[in-house]
C-alpha cells in the first residue's frame, strides 16, 4: 500500500525527504515576504502624488475659508466674538487645547495670527518649505478653531485632523516649490557643483525653535503631551535632517532619517486611509437607523431648509420629484457603507469614489457647503488612481507651457514689430481707442 510519499514521488524515488524541509519553504516565504514589506515601507514615501493633492486641497480649503470670513473674522474667532475671553479661557482650562489666541486678549496679536493662518495656508499650497509651513499651517488651524469650537461643522473636524496628519508626511515630493529647488539641486549635482545655499531654512529654524522654547517654558502649549512633544521632536528631526544633508549627505545618518520619515510617511497614509473609512463608514450606518433614511425621504427636508437653499429653484425642482429623492436618499446611504469594503476591488473602488465626490459637489451646490465638500473632496484624494493623477499633472503642466509659450510668443513678435518699426522710422501716432496692436 502506497503512501502519498510513496505517489508523489514515484519513478525518481530521491530518498527521504528531510524533517525540516516542509516547514522552511513556507517559513521562507513569509519571511521574504515580510523582508519585502519592511523594505517598501521604509525605502521611499508612498501615494506622492496623493499625498500632494491632501496638502493642496487642504492647503486652498483652509484658505478659501479664511479669505472669505475675514470681514468677520472678529466675531467668529476674535475680541467681539459671543464665545468671549473669559469663557474661552474656563473651557481651555478645562480641556487642556492648544490655541496661541490665549497667549494674549490683544487685537494686534489676534491679527498677527489670523495673518499667520492665511500666509501659512497660502505656501503649504504651493509646497514652499512645506515641512515649517505644514507645522505653521497646525498651529494655526488648532489656534482658531480651538479659540472658538462652537463655530465649526464637520469639515471643520476633518481639517482639523488632517492638519495634525499632514506635518508627519513628506507632502511636497511632487507639485512643489520643494521639488522644484530639490530638481535644480541635482542637476547641480550631476554637474559636479554644490546645493544652493539655504539661507531661508536655517532661519526658519532658528526663529521657531527660540519660539518654542518660550512658549514651553510659559506653559502656552496647552495641557497635552502630545502636542509639545510632536513640536520638539519636529524641530529636533528638521536640525538633524539639515545637518545630515550638510555634512555627510551619502552616510548613515542620511540614511536613517530617511528611513524614519518614510515610515513615518507610509504609517499616517494609512492613518488617513483609515479616517476616510471610518467617516464614511459611522455616518452610513448611522443613516441607517434613521426613520426617514429609512423611508427614503430624509434628502427632502434640507433642500426645504432656507439656510440649506442657496438655489432655491432648483432646490425645489428637486424635491419636487419623488423618485430623484428615493433614488438620490438611498444612493447615499449605500455608498457610505459600502465604500470601506470596496477597497479590495480597484475597479469598484474608482467608481463609488467618482460617485463620493459627485455627492460632495452636490452638496456644495444644493446645500450651500463649499469647504465642507472641499475638505471632503480632499480626503477623498487619497484613494485617487497613480496613473490617473500622473495624467492629470501631466495635462496641467502641458497647459502651463502653452500658456506661457504662447504669452513669450507674442510678447517675442511685438517687441520685433516695435524695433522694426523705430528702425524704419514707422512708430504709428494712436488717439483715443482707434488704434490697434499689431502681434504677428
Amino acid at each position: 500500500m502506497s503512501t502519498p510519499t510513496d505517489v508523489r514521488d514515484s519513478g525518481r524515488n530521491p530518498g527521504p525527504e528531510p524533517v525540516g524541509k516542509p516547514v522552511g519553504k513556507p517559513v521562507g516565504k513569509v519571511a521574504g515576504k515580510l523582508a519585502h514589506g519592511i523594505q517598501r515601507v521604509t525605502s521611499a514615501a508612498l501615494g506622492p502624488y496623493q499625498s500632494a493633492v491632501i496638502r493642496i486641497g487642504f492647503a486652498a480649503t483652509y484658505l478659501l475659508f479664511l479669505l472669505r470670513e475675514f470681514p468677520h473674522r472678529h466675531e467668529m474667532y476674535g475680541p467681539d466674538g459671543p464665545w468671549q475671553w473669559g469663557m474661552a479661557e474656563q473651557l481651555i482650562g478645562n480641556n487642556g487645547a492648544f490655541t496661541v489666541l490665549m497667549w494674549s486678549d490683544g487685537t494686534v496679536w489676534f491679527e498677527s495670527v489670523y495673518a499667520l493662518a492665511l500666509v501659512s495656508a497660502a505656501l503649504l499650497m504651493v509646497g514652499w518649505r512645506s515641512r515649517t509651513m505644514s507645522v505653521l499651517f497646525m498651529v494655526g488651524v488648532l489656534s482658531l478653531q480651538n479659540r472658538s469650537i462652537f463655530m465649526g461643522d464637520g469639515g471643520d473636524n476633518v481639517i482639523h485632523l488632517m492638519a495634525i496628519y499632514l506635518v508627519l508626511t513628506r507632502c511636497a515630493q511632487v507639485w512643489s516649490l520643494d521639488a522644484r529647488r530639490a530638481g535644480r539641486n541635482a542637476a547641480r549635482a550631476a554637474d559636479g557643483l554644490g546645493p544652493v545655499r539655504d539661507v531661508a531654512g536655517p532661519v526658519l529654524w532658528t526663529v521657531l525653535g527660540s519660539v518654542l522654547l518660550v512658549a514651553t517654558f510659559m506653559g502656552g502649549l496647552g495641557g497635552t503631551w502630545w502636542l509639545p512633544t510632536l513640536l520638539w521632536v519636529l524641530w529636533v528631526g528638521n536640525g538633524a535632517w539639515w545637518a545630515a544633508n550638510r555634512f555627510a549627505p551619502d552616510g548613515e545618518p542620511r540614511t536613517l532619517l530617511d528611513v524614519l520619515a518614510n515610515l513615518a510617511h507610509n504609517t499616517t497614509l494609512v492613518v488617513i486611509m483609515a479616517e476616510v473609512c471610518l467617516i464614511y463608514a459611522t455616518a452610513g450606518w448611522y443613516k441607517i437607523q434613521g426613520s426617514r433614511w429609512q423611508d427614503g425621504t430624509a434628502l427632502y427636508y434640507p433642500l426645504k431648509l432656507d439656510y440649506f437653499t442657496p438655489w432655491p429653484g432648483l432646490s425645489d425642482l428637486l424635491a419636487s420629484s419623488g423618485v430623484m429623492v428615493m433614488v438620490l436618499t438611498y444612493g447615499t446611504v449605500l455608498v457610505q457603507v459600502a465604500f470601506p469594503f470596496t477597497l479590495f476591488n480597484r475597479r469598484v473602488k474608482n467608481v463609488l469614489l467618482v460617485a463620493m465626490i459627485g455627492e460632495h459637489a452636490g452638496i456644495a451646490l444644493l446645500l450651500g457647503l463649499p469647504f465642507f465638500s472641499m475638505a471632503m473632496i480632499a480626503a477623498d484624494a487619497v484613494f485617487l488612481p497613480t496613473v490617473f493623477l500622473v495624467w492629470l499633472g501631466g495635462r496641467a503642466t502641458l497647459t502651463r507651457e502653452r500658456f506661457f509659450s504662447r504669452r513669450v510668443r507674442k510678447g517675442s513678435a511685438t517687441a520685433d514689430r516695435g524695433r522694426a518699426e523705430e528702425d524704419e522710422g514707422e512708430v504709428p501716432q494712436h488717439s483715443g481707442g482707434a488704434g490697434h496692436t499689431l502681434v504677428g
